[in-house]
C-alpha cells in the first residue's frame, strides 16, 4: 500500500513538472540572481529555468556576472525584447615610422539574437577607416571614415573629424561580426593619436572627447550594445492561446525580428512572461511618471485594479475636463449630515484623548531612552552629513529581546571595547548580528552614533551592511547583516586556523579589503578613514568574501581637508607610527594598517606577539629585517608558498613594505594599492622565486611598541592602556 502511495506521489510530481515545462514556466527552485543582476524569465540559469528550446536564453553566471551565448557579458535585461551586453572594441596601433605595434579585434557571433538598430558603429582615430561586416546566410557591411591631421582639427561631434559613426541594421538571427580597421596614411601617426579604434555601442552611450579619446580611448575596452530577442518564430496569431504570456498581459508581434514578446496590460507592471508576473500598479502612490494619476488633488485619487478614480469628498463633484473637484450647492441634508458627523467626532475625540493620556507615560520613557542613547545627536549628525545611502530601520525593544532569546549567553558572538555582539533570529528565521553597547559608558554612545553616521555614507558589497538600530532600550543596539564564517583573525590565528586559507583566497581577500578602503577614501560621498583596520575587523562570509566591519572609530574627512587632528585611537601592532606621534589622521594611516594585514595574510603570523623573541615580536619589523637580510622565506607561511606563486608573493611583499613605510608621504594611496593587487591577481605569468629580494628605498619602522601610552587606546576594547588592549586583541581575536 505504501509503495503504491509513493508511486502515485512521484507520478503527480512528474505530471506537474511536465505541465510546467509545456506551459513554458521556470522551475520553482531556479537561481534568480547572478551577482547584483536579477535574472528574469524567459532568461534563466540552467536547464528548466529558461525558455525551453532556445539556448540564447541560457545565462551563464561567471564571477558573479551574467553571460549570454557563453562569453558575452550582460548588463541589463528588458521585458520589451531587448538585452544590453558589453562588446569588445577593435583597435590597431602604430609607431611614428608607421609600423604596427598592437592589434586586437572585437569579433563576435550571435545565435538567435539580433543586433538592434539602436546601436552605432563608431570609429575613433585620425585618417582611419573601418568596416563592420556580418556573415550569415547573406553578407552585410557598414563603415565610416574619420579624417584629421592634428588634434586641433578634431571636434566633439563625432561627424568625421577624429570620430565618425554609422547606423547598423543586420536582419539576421545567426551571424558572425568582424571589424576591419586601418589608416591610410601611416606616416602621419603622432603621439596624440597612436591608435585607431572601432566598436559597436548603443546610441547615446558614448560621447566623443578629442582630448581624452584619441590617445587611449579612456582605457575602455568594452562598450554597451543592444541586442533584440523574441519568443519563437511565430506571430501572436499563429501561437494563439499557446503563448507564454501570463495573466494581465498580452501578446505583441516583435517589430525587429520573427516571433513575439509579452507586454503587461495597462495599469499593470512586472514580468509578463510569468504566469502571475504582471501585478496591479497603485497609480495613487507610485512616483513613476508613466504610471501616475492625473487627479488635480492627490488626496482624491483612489486605486482600483488596472486603473484609478478621482473621488471627491462629500459636498464636491468631479469636473472631468480638469479632473478637479468643484463645490456642490449645500442643502439641508448636507447640514444635517455635517452636524451628525461633528457630534460623532467629538465623542471619538474624547475617547482618543483618554487613550493618549494613558500611553503618554510610556512614550515619555521611550523618549528619555532615545535622548540618552544619542537619538537627538544621531538625527543632528545625519542631517548635517548629507543624504544617507541606506535606510536605517528602527527596531523595538521587544523585538530585540525575542531575537536574542533574552540576550542569552549562548547567543554571544563576541565581546570588545564597544560592547557585546549577539546572534539574533527574527520570527521569519532571518539571522542578524545585534551589537549592544556597554552599560553606563557615555563615550560608547558617541562611538555608537559615529558608527551609524559612517555606515550611512557607505554602500559597498564588501562592507558589513547596517540594517537598523534600537534606541528605546536602556543601552543602544545596532543590527547588522549576519556574516557566517567568523573573522579573518579567526582563520589566520584563532579557532578556524586549521582550515588554512590558500594563497588564492588570501590574495582575493587582500584585493577586496584594499578595494573597500580605496572606496572609503576616494569614492564615498564624504571621504572616510576607518582608523582601526585589522584582521579582527575583517569578517568572512560563507564564500570567504571579505566584509569590513567595526566603524566605531572611523572619521569623516571634510572634502576641503586632507587630514584631521584627533585623539589617537587604534590597535597596537596596526597603529600608524606617524599618526601616533603627530595626532594627525589621514588616509595613509589606513594604508599602514592595511600593510600589516597584508603581512599577516602572507606570513600567517600575528601583527604583534609577545611570546616571540624580541626581534620578531612586531611583524612589520620582522618583515623589514627578513627582507633586508634575504631570508624572507622564513616569514612567508609554508602552507601558502608553492613553485607557481613565488613571484606573486614577492610582489605582494613589496606592496606590504611600501604600505608600512614610516613616513606617510612615502606610502602609496589606497587606490594605487588596490590597483596593484588587482593587477597581480589578474596576472597569468608565473615566474620562479628570485633569490634576490627587492630592497625598499628606505625601511624605517616603529620599534619598542610595548611602551606606548594610554593615548593610543584601541577603538575595539575598553582597556585604559593600549598595551593591555593589544594583548587582549592578540589573545581574543578582537
Amino acid at each position: 500500500m505504501k509503495l503504491h502511495e509513493g508511486l502515485f506521489m512521484v507520478a503527480i510530481f512528474l505530471y506537474l513538472a511536465y505541465t510546467q515545462l509545456v506551459m513554458g514556466q521556470p522551475r520553482q527552485d531556479c537561481q534568480t540572481r547572478c551577482g547584483d543582476v536579477a535574472i528574469e524569465y524567459p532568461f534563466g540559469i540552467s536547464s528548466g529555468c529558461y525558455f525551453p528550446g532556445d539556448d540564447s536564453f541560457n545565462i551563464t553566471c561567471m564571477e558573479d556576472r551574467p553571460h549570454v551565448l557563453g562569453d558575452t557579458e550582460v548588463n541589463n535585461f528588458y521585458h520589451s525584447g531587448e538585452l544590453q551586453v558589453l562588446l569588445h572594441r577593435s583597435s590597431t596601433c602604430y609607431d611614428e615610422q608607421g609600423n604596427e605595434t598592437f592589434s586586437e579585434n572585437g569579433d563576435f557571433t550571435l545565435v538567435n539574437l539580433t543586433l538592434s538598430a539602436k546601436n552605432k558603429f563608431t570609429v575613433v582615430g585620425c585618417n582611419a577607416f573601418a568596416v563592420q561586416r556580418a556573415f550569415g546566410m547573406q553578407a552585410y557591411s557598414t563603415g565610416c571614415i574619420s579624417a584629421c591631421d592634428s588634434l586641433a582639427e578634431a571636434n566633439e561631434k563625432c561627424n568625421g573629424a577624429g570620430c565618425c559613426r554609422s547606423d547598423v541594421s543586420f536582419p539576421l538571427d545567426s551571424y558572425t561580426f568582424e571589424a576591419i580597421l586601418d589608416i591610410w596614411d601611416k606616416t602621419s601617426v603622432d603621439q596624440f593619436n597612436p591608435c585607431s579604434y572601432a566598436f559597436l555601442v548603443e546610441d547615446g552611450k558614448f560621447n566623443f572627447s578629442s582630448s581624452e579619446d584619441l590617445q587611449n580611448l579612456r582605457n575602455v575596452t568594452r562598450f554597451p550594445a543592444v541586442l533584440d530577442w523574441s519568443i519563437g518564430n511565430q506571430t501572436c496569431d499563429q501561437v494563439g492561446n499557446t503563448s507564454i504570456c501570463g495573466a494581465n498581459s498580452k501578446c505583441s508581434n516583435s517589430t525587429t525580428r520573427n516571433g513575439y514578446i509579452c507586454i503587461c496590460d495597462e495599469g499593470f507592471d512586472g514580468n509578463p512572461y510569468l504566469s502571475h508576473g504582471c501585478q496591479d500598479i497603485d497609480e495613487c502612490t507610485t512616483n513613476n511618471p508613466i504610471h501616475k494619476h492625473n487627479c488635480s488633488d492627490p488626496d482624491t485619487c483612489r486605486n482600483k485594479v488596472g486603473a484609478f478614480d478621482c473621488k471627491c469628498k462629500s459636498g464636491y463633484r468631479l469636473d472631468t475636463t480638469t479632473m478637479s473637484c468643484k463645490r456642490k450647492a449645500i442643502g439641508w441634508t448636507m447640514i444635517l449630515i455635517g452636524t451628525t458627523i461633528g457630534f460623532v467626532v467629538i465623542l471619538l475625540g474624547g475617547f482618543f484623548i483618554k487613550q493618549r493620556l494613558r500611553h503618554q507615560k510610556n512614550r515619555e520613557l521611550r523618549q528619555k531612552f532615545f535622548q540618552k542613547n544619542g537619538g537627538g545627536m544621531l538625527i543632528q549628525r545625519i542631517s548635517g552629513a548629507g543624504p544617507s545611502n541606506i535606510d536605517v530601520k528602527i527596531f523595538t525593544e521587544e523585538g530585540m529581546k525575542e531575537a536574542t532569546n533574552g540576550y542569552d549567553e549562548s547567543r554571544i558572538l563576541g565581546q570588545g571595547g564597544q560592547g557585546t555582539v549577539y546572534k539574533g533570529i527574527f520570527p521569519d528565521n532571518s539571522i542578524v548580528a545585534i551589537k549592544k553597547a556597554r552599560l553606563g559608558d557615555n563615550s560608547q554612545v558617541e562611538q555608537f552614533i559615529n558608527e551609524v553616521l559612517v555606515l550611512s555614507q557607505i554602500n559597498h558589497r564588501n562592507v558589513v551592511k547596517l540594517l537598523g538600530c534600537c534606541l528605546e532600550t536602556e543601552v543602544p543596539l545596532l543590527v547588522y547583516e549576519f556574516i557566517t564564517s567568523g573573522t579573518l583573525f579567526d582563520h589566520l590565528h584563532g579557532s578556524m586556523c586549521d582550515s588554512s586559507l590558500t594563497w588564492e583566497h588570501r590574495l582575493r581577500i587582500a584585493v577586496e579589503i584594499a578595494g573597500t578602503l580605496a572606496y572609503l577614501h576616494s569614492s564615498a560621498s564624504i571621504p572616510i578613514i576607518h582608523r582601526d583596520v585589522k584582521t579582527a575587523n575583517i569578517l568572512l562570509d560563507e564564500n570567504l568574501n571579505a566584509k569590513v566591519a567595526d566603524f566605531g572609530a572611523s572619521r569623516l574627512i571634510p572634502m576641503d581637508k586632507e587630514e584631521l587632528a584627533t585623539m589617537v585611537q587604534g590597535t597596537l601592532g596596526y597603529l600608524d607610527p606617524e599618526y601616533y606621534n603627530t595626532g594627525l589622521l589621514n588616509e595613509k594611516s589606513d594604508v599602514y594598517s592595511f600593510g600589516v594585514v597584508l603581512m599577516e595574510l602572507l606570513s600567517g603570523r600575528k601583527a604583534l606577539c609577545f611570546e616571540q623573541p624580541q626581534q620578531s615580536k612586531h611583524l612589520v619589523s620582522y618583515f623589514a629585517a627578513a627582507t633586508k637580510e634575504n631570508r624572507l622565506h622564513e616569514v612567508i607561511d609554508g602552507q601558502v608558498m608553492n613553485e607557481y606563486n613565488q613571484r606573486e608573493i614577492q610582489e605582494a611583499t613589496k606592496i606590504a613594505l611600501e604600505c608600512t613605510r614610516l613616513m606617510g608621504e612615502e606610502r602609496p594611496r589606497m587606490k594605487e594599492v588596490a590597483a596593484e593587487l588587482e593587477a597581480l591577481r589578474a596576472s597569468k605569468n608565473k615566474h620562479q622565486w628570485s633569490d634576490e629580494y627587492p630592497e625598499p628605498k628606505e625601511i624605517e619602522h616603529l620599534l619598542g611598541v610595548e611602551i606606548l601610552s594610554a593615548q593610543g587606546e584601541t577603538s575595539s576594547t575598553g582597556y585604559e592602556s593600549i598595551k593591555n588592549v593589544a594583548i587582549l586583541d592578540i589573545e581574543a581575536g578582537r
